[in-house]
């Protein structure tokens, strides 16, 4: 089964982008589809391995900053080629 997940790490500190940036590049280096824009990043796979790859990283970025917060959706598909029709 193939999810489609967006992820907007927050993290709740002045100098914010350092984490955001380690958090992408650790994602980019799972092997998984990874599509960014200025809002959120999105993360395309099998369940299994996503949130595999998920628990690990979000659990380290918890345990390097005091203060985050993570929004995260989970849709039951592979969105990853979505093009609006409008």
């Amino acid at each position: 089964m193939n999810i489609s997940v967006e992820l907007t790490l927050t993290p709740l500190q002045d100098n914010f982008e350092p984490p955001i940036i380690e958090f992408i590049k650790k994602l980019r280096d799972s092997g998984l589809t990874i599509l960014e824009n200025p809002l959120s990043t999105q993360v395309y796979g099998a369940y299994d391995q996503v949130m595999g790859v998920l628990q690990k990283e979000v659990k380290e970025a918890f345990l390097n900053l005091e203060h985050v917060v993570l929004t995260m959706k989970v849709v039951k598909s592979d969105r990853s080629d979505y093009e609006p029709h409008f």
